[in-house]
């Protein structure tokens, strides 16, 4: 997969490749992309931001483009491509402004 793949904003059902190694599903949630990688949440898990590699991505099973008023907001300095230079696992809350938290 490449960056062309995914949009931002997009929630994406896939199969990536777990850094275990091991071939998993995964609900994702794209905030962010970048030219190698991708900050997303785990949708489905934990809720924790994953910088996720495109070449990790096995196969798009599903796409589901989010309405403006449903997206998740986190400041943008979250997502920054040079605080993710190190890091590949976040913890973040976020939410939608119509869903009132």
């Amino acid at each position: 997969m490449d960056k062309e793949s995914f949009q931002e904003n997009t929630r994406y059902t896939i199969t990536w490749r777990a850094p275990d190694g091991k071939l998993r599903p995964a609900n994702i949630y794209v905030y962010k992309t970048f030219a190698q990688a991708m900050i997303a949440r785990m949708t489905d898990k934990s809720g924790l931001l994953h910088k996720i590699g495109y070449e990790d991505i096995v196969r798009i099973v599903k796409t589901n483009p989010v309405d403006k008023e449903s997206q998740y907001t986190i400041p943008s300095a979250i997502l920054d491509e040079k605080l993710w230079k190190d890091r590949t696992v976040m913890e973040r809350y976020s939410s939608a402004p119509h869903v009132g938290k």
